[in-house]
């Protein structure tokens, strides 16, 4: 068994932490939490051991009843990986602290690629993350873009690729945070980061990419403009994203005509916390022009989809298993439909 730790029990840290908890080869050792709020409380009621960060962290959880097992320090002590989820401010910083423990550490897509030298995406570079002590999974934009594009790569070449990322200005509990009545160029100067970011996992596709922040909770939209290494047509392109793990094809004829309706979806399939793991691409905006330049329009699901990511990340660092079997693993527990073959 993998012996897996969190620290942060937050978006993401609080996702990958029930993940852990569904796969056979690993078992959650614990979670560090900063303040004994409702999701602590939750945590404890799942059976999933808390941890507080210091001596002040332990008198404030002692106060408010809620039990801990022990402090971060503890928890370093039993565990072979650990989740970096505490946010930006924090997690560079705690680099220092694993190497100091001996114990391999998986950052989020809001630090540098240089803190880890290496950016991790499950269906483009699962094994050059085999024995490092580091990883990086890269952010939600960039993993719905690898995704897409890996697909478009592999199947017809990609010479250049475009987009406009229309991002979600905050998460649904982040009631004090992003614009109520506007639409913001994040940022005005460009190109925005997440072209560059898409090559620290697919250095040969040239991508150029801006982005704005939009007064939505629910998902990131990308208007895609690829130009492919071959003439194809918009059948063609449907069935290789068809083929690709984690990409789901959804259609307007069937009522995904938003993404608060790809939420919905996820809502009534009965998916934790309305997650949506894949990348989804309408299949009526697919559309080649001129034989090889396609448009198409990409949703991502910011708090859910680098999951399954994070899963697959902890057994490509142990030596584990093979990409392969990883996915289907990680996609059997968390109800993510196999692709077509």
């Amino acid at each position: 068994m993998i012996r897996v730790g969190v620290n942060g029990y937050g978006t993401i840290g609080g996702r990958v932490a029930d993940a852990v908890t569904k796969q056979k080869d690993m078992e959650l050792v614990g979670v560090t939490k900063f303040t004994p709020d409702y999701r602590a409380r939750l945590a404890v009621d799942r059976g999933i051991p808390i941890y507080h960060l210091d001596a002040d962290g332990k008198a404030k959880f002692e106060k408010a009843k809620v039990p801990t097992s022990g402090s971060l320090q503890d928890l370093l002590k039993k565990v072979d990986v650990m989740i970096e989820a505490t946010g930006e401010e924090i997690a560079s910083g705690n680099k220092a602290m694993y190497e100091k423990a001996g114990v391999r550490a998986i950052f989020e897509g809001g630090e540098e690629h240089e803190l880890t030298g290496f950016s991790f995406n499950s269906n483009c570079n699962y094994d050059g993350a085999k024995g490092r002590k580091f990883v990086r999974v890269v952010s939600c934009n960039t993993t719905g873009l690898c995704r897409t594009l890996h697909a478009l790569k592999t199947n017809f070449g990609v010479k250049k690729a475009r987009g406009v990322l229309a991002r979600r200005a905050a998460d649904p509990q982040e009631v004090g945070k992003g614009p109520i009545d506007a639409v913001v160029p994040d940022p005005v100067t460009l190109p925005s980061h997440h072209g560059p970011d898409v090559m620290t996992v697919l250095p040969d596709v040239n991508i150029t990419t801006m982005a704005i922040k939009i007064p939505t909770t629910h998902m990131h939209l990308h208007s895609l403009i690829v130009t492919l290494g071959k003439k194809v047509t918009a059948e063609e392109v449907v069935a290789a994203f068809q083929r690709e793990q984690r990409v789901m094809v959804v259609e307007g004829k069937s009522g995904f005509k938003s993404t608060s309706h790809i939420i919905d979806w996820a809502r009534w399939k009965g998916r934790p916390r309305n997650d949506v793991y894949e990348a989804c691409i309408w299949k009526e905006s697919v559309t080649v022009v001129d034989d090889n330049e396609l448009y198409l329009f990409l949703g991502v699901q910011q708090e859910s989809i680098v999951t399954p990511e994070n899963i697959d990340a902890i057994r490509a660092m142990m030596g584990t298993t093979s990409q392969a079997e990883s996915v289907r693993m990680t996609n059997s527990s968390l109800g993510i439909a196999e692709p077509a073959k």
